[in-house]
């Protein structure tokens, strides 16, 4: 499938594992449940990373689209 617009990325990524990291240098690892055209995401078995490390387990995650400074696949 191919990538013509930026949530196309996103929506390849529905159900996937992905890396979000957050402008105050926190990163979250989860399953991409849900977005909307702000990039507010929801993620599930979601888990805090600190250098590489699980920091700490979330579970069901609701995360801003304005903190937001990158998506990726984890």
């Amino acid at each position: 499938m191919e990538v013509e617009r930026p949530l196309d990325a996103l929506n390849q990524s529905r159900g996937k594992r992905v890396l979000v990291e957050l402008k105050n240098k926190r990163q979250v690892i989860g399953t991409l449940k849900a977005f909307d055209i702000h990039i507010n995401l929801v993620l599930d078995d979601a888990e805090e990373r600190k250098d590489g490390e699980v920091a700490r387990k979330l579970g069901n995650v609701f995360i801003r689209g304005d903190m937001i400074v990158i998506v990726s696949p984890a």
